[in-house]
C-alpha cells in the first residue's frame, strides 16, 4: 500500500481547496478579507474559467450544495434544457444515430451563469463585479498557458482550430499555445464584466441574442425561448441519505446525486466490517455501483423521474439481499469519463460550499460565441438519448442527464463534518462513495482519503466494447494480493498507475474541537489553504 506523502492542512478559522493552487489562492484571499464561503467560492469558480479552461468556464454548468451556520442545508441546480427544436425527428431526419459532441448540435442552455447568480443571492456578502474585476483583469493582461491547458489543446487540437474563437487564443497562427506563453482573453473579460453587472443578460440580453443566432446558423435548432428560460435557477433542497451514522447531503436530478445515496445504502453496514480497502470491500463496493449504472439507464430520467422508485425502502432491501448472495440483477450500462473541476470551502462560520462546474467534455462542444470568449458547453450531446422510450431521451424542455454531484456530510445533529467532491465523469460517483467509506468507516483523514487509491467500474461505452466482459480498474496502490482476490471473486481486473485513474478530490474535514483539516488529491496540482 503507497504511503501518503503529505499531512493535511490545518486550520481553526477558515478554508478553500481546489485543483489549481492560484484558485484556492483567490478564495483563501476572499475568506481573509471578510468574505465568506459563499464568496470564496465564487471566486474560484471565475478564476478557474482562466486556469482550467477545458474543464469549466461561463458556457458551463454548475450545481453546488450549502450548508449554512444554522444548519439548514440547501442546492443549486445549474442545468439547461436542449434546443426546443431539438426532437428524435430532428436529428434523424440529418442522418444522425446520436446526437454530435461537437459543434452547435452538441450544446444545451448552459447552467453555470444562473447557478452563481443563485449561489450569490442565497447568501454572498461580496458584490460579484467585487468578487470577478480581479479575475477579468487577469483575462484581460493574460495568464500563462499550463501544462495542464497545453494538454486538453492537444487533445481537442483539430476541433480548437477549426473554431475560430478557440483557434485565436490558443492556437493563433495555426500553432498550439506553448505551455508559458501569457494568453491574453480581452472579448472573455468583457464578457465576465457583463456578467457580473447583470447575470440575467447572459440569458436574455445581448449575449443570448449572439449566442442563439450563432448556434442557429449552425444548424442548431433553438428558438430563443428555452434559452431565456435558463435564468430561472433557485435554490432546492438537496436530497439526503445515510450512512455510517451520518446523513449525506447530496445535488437533486438531474445530477446523479441520488446515485451516491443509492450506493450508500447498498454498502452500510458491511463495507465498514471489512478491512480498509480489502478485497470484499471493494467487491462490494464495486457491485454496488455496477447496480447503480444499470438503474440510471435503465430507470432515471433527468428530468425528475425514476431516483425516488431506485430509493424506495422496500427495493433497497432487495438489493441488498442480492448483493449479498452475489446474486444481483442488472443490464448493459455505460460509464464515461468527462472534464470538470470543483472546490470546496468553509468559513469561520461553519457555512460550507461544495460546488463543481464542467463543460462536459474538453472544451465542451469546440464552439465559441463569436465576439465574447465564451465556449459552450457539450452537455446535450454526452447526455441526451436519440432511443426512443429512453427516460433521457431528447425532447424540447428536457434536461439532458448529468453526470455532476457535490456533497456535504453531516452527524446526527446537524453538526458539519465534511465537506468534498471530485470531477471525473462516471467515475465521481463511484469516487465520492469510497472517499465517503473513508472517512466515515475508517476514519482516514482528508489527505489519506483523497490520495487512497482509487477503482473503478468500466465496461466501456464504444460501439467495439459494448458487451464485452466488465471491468474493475484499480490503481497499482491496491496491493497485488488483493487484486488476485478480486480476480478470484470473478472481477476482470485491470491495473493502472499509481494515481492514474483520474478525479480530482477535494476535502475539508471538522473534528469535534471544530479544527479544520483539508487536502487536495495529489492526482492533480490542487491544494488546500486554510486561513485563521
Amino acid at each position: 500500500m503507497s504511503a501518503v506523502h503529505r499531512p493535511p492542512t490545518l486550520s481553526a478559522g477558515a478554508m478553500v481547496s481546489s485543483s489549481h493552487p492560484a484558485a484556492s489562492l483567490a478564495g483563501a484571499r476572499v475568506l481573509a478579507d471578510g468574505g465568506n464561503a459563499i464568496d470564496a467560492t465564487l471566486a474560484m469558480a471565475a478564476t478557474t474559467w482562466l486556469l482550467l479552461p477545458g474543464q469549466c468556464g461561463i458556457g458551463g454548468d454548475a450545481f453546488a450544495v450549502v450548508r449554512e451556520p444554522d444548519g439548514r442545508v440547501w442546492t443549486v441546480n445549474g442545468s439547461g434544457f436542449g434546443p426546443d427544436g431539438g426532437t428524435t425527428e430532428f436529428y434523424a431526419a440529418q442522418g444522425f444515430s446520436r446526437i454530435p459532441l461537437d459543434g452547435p448540435l452538441a450544446v444545451a442552455v448552459p447552467g453555470a451563469p444562473a447557478a452563481l447568480a443563485a449561489l450569490h443571492r442565497g447568501g454572498a456578502s461580496r458584490a460579484l463585479q467585487e468578487l470577478w474585476e480581479p479575475v477579468a483583469r487577469i483575462a484581460e493582461n493574460g495568464v500563462p498557458c499550463s501544462a495542464r491547458t497545453a494538454g486538453d489543446v492537444a487533445t481537442a487540437a483539430d476541433a480548437v482550430a477549426a473554431d475560430p474563437g478557440l483557434s485565436a487564443v490558443y492556437a493563433p497562427h495555426g500553432r498550439p499555445v506553448p505551455v508559458g506563453r501569457r494568453v491574453a482573453q480581452p472579448d472573455l473579460a468583457a464578457s465576465i464584466r457583463a456578467l457580473a453587472r447583470d447575470p440575467a443578460s447572459f440569458y436574455t440580453g445581448e449575449f443570448a441574442r449572439r449566442a442563439v443566432h450563432a448556434l442557429r446558423d449552425g444548424g442548431a435548432p433553438f428558438s430563443g425561448d428555452e434559452w431565456a428560460a435558463g435564468v430561472q435557477v433557485t435554490a432546492e433542497p438537496a436530497v439526503t441519505g445515510r450512512y455510517a451514522g451520518a446523513t449525506l447531503h447530496q445535488t437533486p436530478l438531474p445530477t446523479p446525486g441520488w446515485m451516491v445515496l443509492q450506493q450508500a445504502a447498498l454498502c452500510d453496514g458491511v463495507v465498514g466490517f471489512s478491512g480498509w480497502l480489502a478485497a470484499d470491500a471493494i467487491d462490494r463496493l464495486a457491485r454496488a455501483a455496477r447496480l447503480s449504472f444499470a438503474d440510471r439507464l435503465a430507470l432515471c430520467g433527468s428530468d425528475n423521474t425514476g431516483a425516488d422508485h431506485v430509493l424506495a425502502a422496500e427495493r433497497l432491501d432487495a438489493q441488498r439481499r442480492d448483493l449479498g448472495e452475489r446474486a444481483e440483477q442488472r443490464g448493459a450500462f455505460t460509464v464515461a469519463a468527462g472534464d470538470t473541476t470543483s472546490t470546496v470551502a468553509v468559513d469561520a462560520d461553519g457555512r460550507a460550499v461544495s460546488f463543481i462546474h464542467s463543460l462536459a467534455f474538453t472544451f465542451g462542444a469546440k464552439f465559441t460565441v463569436p465576439g465574447t470568449g465564451v465556449v459552450l458547453n457539450n452537455r446535450l450531446g454526452r447526455g441526451a438519448y436519440l432511443e426512443a422510450g429512453h427516460p433521457n431521451m431528447v425532447k424540447p424542455r428536457r434536461k439532458p442527464l448529468h453526470t455532476l454531484n457535490a456533497w456535504i456530510v453531516t452527524d446526527e445533529a446537524g453538526a458539519l463534518r465534511h465537506v468534498g467532491n471530485t470531477p471525473g465523469g462516471d467515475g465521481q460517483v463511484q469516487w465520492n462513495m469510497q472517499l465517503l467509506s473513508h472517512l466515515l468507516d475508517h476514519g482516514l483523514n482528508p489527505a489519506e482519503a483523497v490520495a487512497a487509491p482509487r477503482f473503478t467500474v468500466f465496461p466501456g461505452s464504444d460501439a467495439d466494447v459494448l458487451g464485452a466482459p466488465d471491468e474493475l480498474r484499480v490503481e497499482s496502490g491496491v496491493p497485488a494480493a488483493v487484486r488476485a482476490e478480486l480476480a478470484d471473486l470473478g472481477h476482470r481486473v485491470v491495473v493502472q498507475p499509481e494515481w492514474g485513474a483520474g478525479g480530482s478530490a477535494q476535502v475539508i474535514s471538522v473534528d469535534d474541537r471544530g479544527v479544520l483539516s483539508g487536502a487536495a488529491d495529489p492526482r492533480q496540482e490542487g491544494v488546500a489553504i486554510g486561513v485563521d
